[in-house]
């Protein structure tokens, strides 16, 4: 059995920058894959590594250890999407080819962060990081920091916050408003942190939507319809909060009432953006006869929540001493809150009654169909 000699780079270089699509198999293939990823950017580490795993591989031969060296490049939105593209290529090796064991050739820690990935699927040997030694002048700080910035990866998460934050203020100075700017700047980096944080999801997501346009799936016009349906009550909610706002300030209503106002607002077009992506997702199983049940609870379960949530805050904005305008009676609020409980929890049975029948006729269809092919 071969030992294999395992280069990874994560964030798919061999393809941006080299045109060279993962996986890399063999000696020749691997050194024309390094010569022109080094020749498309010469600073590139993974370059180095290839090369490393080029002389592990010969070191090995010239002791006459059957040894095989195997590249595999991930995906420029490293995270989730990259990691399971090297997941899969890997799964399809260990496949097609009969190896006992792994070396690993790594240029840093983000490499190395894929090693349990490896390890799960078989034993790994040795792991060998690939340290490019540089002259003295070269390893100044004003170096170090110019190539940081001109790395991508850096770049966009130092440069785009400050970026958003100094448009945001010179646009405030420009219309005589810099205390929007505050406002508008914390807004703008708390977005980004948002998406910064919660990244991965986004990306899946975003090839998902991607995928479904492609493919000519209902999900995809489901999903722009379930964005635009949430954009539009986000925008309806702060409105209404800013209304309140300016009229006495933030202080004067306090943080819970103006969250209540937003929530009594949002939450039936909030709902109705989940059911729409819910829809297309039914609409798809059924056309490719697939299982629809597990997407029968969450329909009865969001409803439920937006029973819940519209009760406590219409009871809320019924009871509050600050906020006018409310026509509703505290007693009347009382029993829209109890109603709105008794009512999710019976929509809430009801979902779970429709999908467990929708799921003993699918089971009873499979198995009617087994009998047949048998």
């Amino acid at each position: 059995m071969q030992i294999l000699i395992l280069c990874i780079d994560r964030d798919d270089d061999l393809g941006v920058k080299a045109n060279v699509r993962g996986p890399v198999i063999g000696r020749e293939a691997n050194v024309e894959a390094a010569v022109k990823l080094a020749t498309a950017d010469p600073e590139d580490s993974d370059a180095n590594t290839i090369f490393g795993g080029i002389k592990v591989l010969d070191d090995l031969a010239a002791r006459d250890i059957d040894a095989e060296l195997i590249t595999l490049a991930g995906d420029k939105n490293i995270g989730i999407i990259s990691d399971q593209k090297i997941a899969n290529q890997l799964d399809v090796l260990l496949k097609r080819f009969n190896f006992s064991s792994a070396i690993f050739i790594s240029d840093g820690a983000e490499d190395e962060s894929l090693l349990p990935i490896v390890q799960s699927r078989m034993k790994v040997d040795s792991v060998k990081r690939i340290v490019v030694m540089q002259s003295a002048n070269l390893e100044s700080t004003y170096y170090i920091i110019k190539h940081a910035f001109n790395d991508p990866k850096i770049s966009q998460t130092f440069f785009v916050p400050l970026g958003l934050a100094s448009l945001i203020y010179a646009f405030f100075l420009m219309i005589n408003y810099p205390q929007g700017a505050i406002i508008g700047i914390l807004a703008a980096v708390g977005l980004y942190m948002l998406y910064r944080g919660f990244g991965d999801p986004i990306s899946v997501y975003g090839e998902r939507i991607k995928d479904s346009f492609h493919s000519g799936r209902m999900t995809f016009l489901t999903y722009l319809a379930a964005l635009l349906v949430m954009v539009a009550a986000s925008v309806l909610g702060l409105s209404r909060v800013w209304e309140l706002y300016t009229r006495e300030g933030i202080w004067y209503y306090g943080l819970v009432p103006l969250a209540t106002v937003f929530i009594n607002t949002t939450v039936w077009l909030y709902v109705s953006a989940i059911l729409i992506a819910d829809v297309g997702k039914i609409i798809d199983c059924y056309k490719n006869r697939t299982s629809t049940f597990r997407y029968i609870i969450p329909a009865f379960f969001v409803i439920s929540m937006g029973l819940l949530f519209w009760g406590a805050s219409t009871y809320l904005i019924s009871i509050s001493t600050v906020i006018g305008g409310s026509s509703i009676d505290p007693a009347v609020g009382v029993q829209y809150f109890v109603y709105s409980i008794v009512a999710a929890i019976i929509i809430a049975l009801v979902g779970i009654k429709v999908s467990a029948s929708i799921r003993m006729e699918e089971k009873q269809v499979l198995n009617g169909s087994n009998n047949a092919d048998t």
